[in-house]
């Protein structure tokens, strides 16, 4: 089942694997956090995470065994999918590439996702169906969970969405871009339709970059994040489909996303909400 040796914590094991994928062509390397003791399939939520390699970097492994051993949340299994070297190309929108064509392969990162990673998983943990599942991811792999969750809406029912990179746009700002027209991830979810169990997490660093494009005051990551969030208000989406958390002191980087991942687990799973 496990290419190594679990790693076996006092409310989870951490197995890891490899899978290869005839879509990406290339072998995938997928960490799994599983809870102790073994839940049915059933009675388990799931969580696909992008950029899975982060995950070491910012002890999830502790982060997830802490909040369950605890009783802070649920027990949940998570699923850290590290990223290929066409990372640029199998994240993004399978919408449309990006102006620079990045994004390419984001279609087929998604078939990875439907017809080759959960198939894995459900076989091998003897896993037909989960309570609930979910997608989440950091900077570009962010954008990438988002567009997966839209387009497959009735697969999941959370999202989060750490720095998300949501300036993906299918023009240069030398070529006439314009916010309103051109932000890819904020395209699909004005033509989108509206699903009532939807929920959304959008975390956000005030240090998270410098640029202003609009000269606003406001860094664009945090303009485009509550821009997003405009988008599906305007859709039906409420304050109760939706959290927003801006860190004052966050930065693009794994150990600001790492602080942000307890919130996002309190906020989806959490047994005190």
């Amino acid at each position: 089942m496990a290419d190594t040796k679990p790693i076996v914590l006092s409310a989870v094991t951490v197995e890891q694997f490899t899978l290869a994928s005839e879509y990406l062509e290339r072998e995938v390397r997928v960490d799994m956090y599983l809870p102790l003791p073994q839940m049915q399939a059933d009675q388990l939520s799931l969580l696909l995470i992008n950029d899975g390699q982060d995950l070491d970097t910012m002890a999830f492994d502790e982060i997830l065994d802490e909040l369950i051993s605890s009783g802070t949340i649920e027990p949940l299994a998570c699923v850290g999918i590290h990223c290929g070297p066409e990372r640029k190309m199998e994240y993004g929108t399978a919408y449309s590439a990006d102006f620079k064509g990045r994004g390419a392969k984001a279609g087929l990162y998604s078939k990875f996702i439907f017809e080759e990673l959960l198939p894995y998983i459900r076989k091998t943990y003897q896993a037909p169906s989960f309570k609930h599942k979910s997608f989440a991811g950091f900077s570009l792999g962010a954008l990438s969970a988002m567009d997966i969750v839209w387009n497959h809406a009735s697969e999941f029912n959370k999202v989060g969405l750490f720095s998300p990179s949501l300036w993906w746009r299918r023009k240069g700002y030398d070529d006439g871009y314009d916010d309103e027209l051109d932000r890819l991830m904020h395209l699909q979810v004005r033509k989108g339709h509206f699903h009532p169990w939807l929920q959304f997490f959008l975390e956000c660093g005030k240090l998270d970059e410098t640029a202003d494009r609009n000269k606003n005051g406001i860094i664009d990551s945090i303009d485009d994040a509550l821009d997003l969030i405009v988008e599906l208000k305007a859709k039906g989406y409420t304050d109760a489909h939706i959290e927003y958390l801006e860190l004052e002191d966050g930065k693009h980087d794994v150990p600001t996303w790492g602080k942000a991942f307890p919130a996002f687990l309190k906020w989806g799973w959490g047994l005190n909400n």
